[in-house]
């Protein structure tokens, strides 16, 4: 019970990808925000398996972030910073 609040504020605990492109995300610290991977996914190669939608739906909490694969993963710390509180 204690050991969530010992974990950094920004490490995801809850991730539901929704097929916007958009990240449903709960945090540590209890916020949940919603995240627009589609300015992300237009950056660069890294991200462009993304784009295929069905891919981009398997997106799930890996570690302190989220990832989607061994190659592809998004830092914990941009997901909290840019992230658009949610109600």
């Amino acid at each position: 019970m204690g050991q969530k609040s010992e974990l950094p504020e920004w490490v995801v605990l809850e991730v539901v990808p929704h097929k916007d492109y958009t990240l449903s995300l709960k945090f540590a610290d209890g916020s949940r925000k919603k995240f627009d991977m589609r300015p992300i996914i237009n950056k660069g190669k890294v991200f462009k398996p993304l784009e295929d939608i069905s891919f981009f739906m398997q997106a799930h909490e890996g570690g302190s972030g989220v990832v989607w694969d061994d190659q592809i993963d998004i830092a914990p710390e941009t997901l909290y910073e840019e992230g658009v509180d949610e109600d």
